[in-house]
């Protein structure tokens, strides 16, 4: 079983991932910074969930 995200989470990280793709890396904590940076999210916890996502789903866009 893995998790599940809620769909406005999925929804920002792959349009960010869309819109700048040379910003994301495979590694998390540069996603965090490059998502801080690219949107106005003010709380901690929704900012890793979204570079968390983008994490993974760049993983997966690789293969």
């Amino acid at each position: 079983m893995g998790n599940i995200r809620q769909t406005y989470i999925k929804r920002v990280a792959i349009e960010l991932y869309n819109r700048y793709p040379e910003q994301f890396t495979d590694d998390f904590e540069h996603n965090k910074l490059a998502v801080d940076k690219l949107t106005d999210i003010q709380t901690k916890k929704l900012r890793n969930r979204v570079a968390g996502y983008l994490t993974r789903y760049r993983k997966r866009q690789r293969e």
